[in-house]
This record gives C-alpha cells, structure tokens and sequence, in this order.
C-alpha cells in the first residue's frame, strides 16, 4: 500500500513539474530589446485600441494610433454605409498623421475588419510608408466574420514586407496569455 501511495505521489509531483513548465513556457516574458517595435493601429470603438495597448505593453513597442482627419460619425449604420462606399471605391482617407516606420524593424498594425477587410485608415497607413524589408505583423478585430482577407489584403498593401501569421480577436475578447502565446509562436 505504501509503494502505492508513493508511486501516485511521484506521478502527481511529475506531472505538477510538466504543467508548471508548460504553463511558464505559454506565460514566457517576450523579449525584443535588440528590435525597434512599432504598435500601429486604427480603432474604432475601443475593441482594436485594447489588443494594440496588450501588444504595446507585452514588446514594449511604440504605440501609433492612426487618426483620420475627417472622424467617422458616432452612428454605426452610417460608418458601415462609408466603409462599404470605401472599400467599392478604394477611397483611402486622409490621415492627421501617415506616421513614420522607417526606423523600426517589427510593425504591428492593427485594424478592425469592415466589409471582409482592414478600415480605410489602415489602408492609407499602409500606402502611405515604405515597408521594404520591414516585418508587419498583422492583427484584427471583428464582429462575427472572421479576418476575412485582412491580412492577404495588407500584404497586398505591403508588398516588400514580410506579413506573418495574424492575431484575430472577437469584438473585445483578446487575452494578454493568447497574445503572448502567439508572439511566441511567431519567433520574431
């Protein structure tokens, strides 16, 4: 009884050792010193804004927010109506700032997915910088419909940059673990 109690002990002592290494392993500090991280990104009901400050805060990038000049109205069936007559005219709309991402090396840029793409903020953003060389790293909120073609269309946007694997985030869902994890994955 006693070899027992002392085998189902030793099991239970392993496999708190293999859970604690995995769980410190997905929990694993992110470390980007030796790269310039710039955290871009347009919001525009919070929901993109809170996974950029996640991101933001676990490189320990620069935040950038992308601001249009002209701010889109409070009313959300009129910014649908703008962002479809947007993405059907590929109107690009003027920005306060195009910001500047020739000195870093890593790009996050995030966007919500409006009409199964990036919001046109993001896409000036993108048109209006030389990515040559540069890595983007792509992220998205969304509604219900998923990325879409979010990232394929920012590589499209991007064409001399490497694009990875994207995060997406249902509505305000995004967890630092996930985030944290995916970066891992990503081995930038």
């Amino acid at each position: 009884m006693k070899k027992i109690l002392f085998v189902l002990l030793g099991l239970l002592v392993i496999c708190g050792a293999v859970t604690y290494a995995v769980m410190a392993n997905s929990r694993k500090e992110i470390d980007m010193s030796d790269k310039k991280v710039l955290v871009a990104y347009y919001s525009y009901s919070g929901n993109t804004e809170n996974v950029a400050k996640k991101i933001q805060n676990i490189t320990n990038g620069d935040l950038f927010e992308i601001v249009p000049k002209k701010a889109y109205s409070k009313n959300y069936n009129e910014v649908v109506n703008i962002a479809q007559e947007e993405k059907q005219k590929d109107i690009k709309p003027e920005l306060v700032d195009n910001g500047n991402v020739k000195d870093y090396d890593i790009i996050f840029v995030g966007t919500p997915v409006w009409w199964y793409t990036m919001a046109g903020p993001v896409k000036t953003f993108l048109s209006k910088n030389d990515f040559k060389g540069k890595t983007i790293v792509p992220f998205c909120t969304h509604g219900g419909g998923g990325a879409s073609s979010t990232y394929a269309d920012i590589q499209k946007l991007a064409p001399d940059a490497k694009v990875t694997e994207g995060y997406t985030s249902y509505e305000n869902s995004a967890k630092d673990s996930e985030i944290t994890e995916w970066i891992n994955k990503l081995k930038l």
